[in-house]
């Protein structure tokens, strides 16, 4: 394990039981952001970085009984979490790291992801192995639930042009790994970046 995945590890550890109580109120705008990924009874989707899992209900919810819900993580604790918060029953809970996926290729029609990029340690690297495992014309959604500028101001930091989830960095960062960013909404209530995967 790299020292960058060893970090992110031992960052979510300490935090995974109390997460989900530390931002009680996110729920509808993970089912806000799932609803504006548009998918489809019977699809097949990957929440990456799935974290304590909040966002596998509505995913269940929008693919139906038909349709299949992965959520990947790389921190165990995040995951014995999301048993406890009782939402396995939404979907199958995947120990695993977003650079090396154990799934098919074009085996995934969407991936959600929530707060995601900016734990990545190879951000073009890694966003193309999400590109691997969606089919061609499947979605991707980067998301958190709040925008960039009112999560630098709950960090006690400002926003550097370098920020990766700026719209003028994203953008090309996405066409570089086999997407193309379709929308982006950066405000204070939600972050959304939605994209496609290339043909």
């Amino acid at each position: 394990m790299s020292d960058d995945h060893a970090h992110v590890q031992e960052f979510f550890s300490v935090r995974a039981a109390e997460w989900d109580a530390r931002f009680p109120d996110d729920g509808p705008a993970y089912a806000a952001a799932v609803a504006d990924l548009g998918l489809r009874k019977g699809d097949h989707v990957l929440d990456a970085g799935c974290g304590t899992g909040r966002a596998l209900p509505p995913l269940r919810e929008a693919v139906g009984p038909s349709g299949v819900v992965l959520g990947a993580d790389l921190t165990p604790a995040m995951l014995e979490a999301a048993v406890r918060a009782g939402r396995d029953g939404a979907g199958r809970l995947l120990l695993a790291d977003v650079a090396a996926l154990p799934l098919r290729t074009a085996s995934i029609d969407a991936v959600f992801a929530a707060g995601l990029v900016a734990h990545l340690p190879n951000p073009a690297e890694n966003l193309r192995e999400l590109a691997r495992v969606v089919r061609p014309g499947g979605k991707l959604a980067l998301f958190h639930p709040i925008g960039r500028a009112a999560l630098a101001a709950r960090q006690g930091r400002h926003i550097t042009p370098a920020d990766l989830r700026a719209e003028a960095n994203l953008g090309p960062l996405l066409s570089g790994s086999g997407w193309r960013m379709t929308s982006y909404v950066d405000e204070d209530a939600r972050f959304l970046a939605l994209a496609v995967r290339d043909s």
